[in-house]
């Protein structure tokens, strides 16, 4: 198995003495108080006071509309997790390390709004849904076969924490990804899986006469269309509405794209599922064509942080998402390319919030 330095200095040694090892076994049984208690430290603006300066309790109490009872809990389980310090000649509490970057860091935010909105009530059924394959926490919200046909009819918190983090990962990596997209000055290129369209305004703005054709779940276009009609370059970004599960569907191809851009897409599906979508996309790429593929693979990362993101994200996709698919080692992909007829050109690494972009073509 391949892992970048920091990945494979974390995860092929043991790094916690007995004593550190115990508590982080009682961290981890204690997990879902941990996780209520932070959000609402930073929901209830406690961290928030903290980060102006010390406080006593009753300032704190006070400032947070809360009894003097329910800020001690919140405090003293805050001491345990490290979210905060006391000085016991004052009494008075400070912002810790961690609580600074519980509260300040956009990605921990976009995560702790993710994980409570999308996913925590349905992880209970995480059990079932590693026996059966399918995403038996999504009943939560509906009986869609996968998150993503009930995505338009999520409750609107959902959907703000949902495509929160979704555009947070993807568009941190555009800008750098615009230059690798259009080195080969493409006219025509198919975004699939583009979503709400994005990527493919930033194209349409990047270049004045780049055509775009989005490939999505019908519903999703729909989105799209909304999403993109007050755009001046809306005239170029044109959708097409197919369901790639069923394998008879193939990609459009009387497009003849330059470019197929498939971002933060396949992690979507399963192995097979990927293996049949690349064989589609071979079908209609030209000699010249170029397939890029963008993922955040954990194997792939500079620090090891966002391994760890990256793989307890998978297991959103097991219970909320499909059920089957997952953040991927580079090394899977690579596999699949290999078996769709395709043959990987370059890996562009490093972009954004940890994206890699895989440049193949036809063998």
């Amino acid at each position: 198995m391949n892992l970048f330095p920091s990945i494979e200095k974390a995860y092929t040694r043991e790094h916690l003495n007995a004593r550190d090892a115990q508590r982080l076994a009682e961290f981890i049984a204690f997990g879902p108080m941990v996780f209520q208690v932070s959000r609402l430290m930073v929901k209830f603006g406690i961290l928030e006071q903290l980060r102006s300066g010390a406080k006593t309790l009753p300032q704190i109490a006070q400032a947070a509309g809360l009894s003097e009872y329910a800020a001690k809990v919140l405090l003293e389980a805050s001491l345990s997790i490290g979210t905060v310090i006391i000085d016991p000649q004052t009494d008075q509490y400070h912002l810790s390390n961690v609580g600074w970057f519980l509260l300040t860091d956009n990605a921990t935010r976009v995560n702790l709004d993710f994980n409570h909105d999308v996913n925590y009530e349905g992880f209970f059924q995480l059990e079932e849904a590693l026996k059966e394959g399918k995403p038996a926490g999504l009943k939560h919200f509906g009986p869609w076969p996968t998150i993503y046909e009930g995505l338009s009819s999520l409750p609107k918190q959902v959907q703000k924490s949902w495509f929160g983090f979704d555009h947070f990962y993807s568009d941190h990596s555009f800008a750098e990804a615009l230059p690798i997209v259009f080195a080969g000055k493409p006219r025509r290129i198919m975004d699939v899986g583009g979503n709400t369209g994005r990527f493919s305004q930033q194209c349409v703005a990047y270049d004045p006469d780049v055509e775009m054709t989005i490939v999505d779940l019908p519903q999703q276009i729909g989105l799209m269309k909304e999403a993109v009609k007050e755009d001046p370059n809306a005239a170029r970004i044109h959708g097409y509405g197919t369901n790639l599960l069923d394998p008879g569907n193939g990609l459009p191809a009387d497009v003849h794209p330059d470019v197929i851009w498939m971002s933060q897409f396949l992690d979507c599906f399963s192995e097979p599922q990927i293996l049949s979508i690349l064989q589609r996309a071979a079908n209609v790429m030209e000699p010249g064509t170029r397939l890029l593929i963008m993922e955040t693979f954990w194997d792939r990362q500079r620090f090891e942080p966002a391994a760890f993101c990256l793989t307890m994200t998978s297991l959103y996709f097991t219970v909320m998402a499909n059920g089957n698919s997952k953040m991927y080692h580079s090394d899977d992909f690579i596999k699949l390319i290999d078996q769709a007829g395709l043959e990987v050109e370059k890996i562009h690494d490093g972009l954004g919030q940890g994206h890699s972009i895989v440049i193949c073509k036809k063998k």
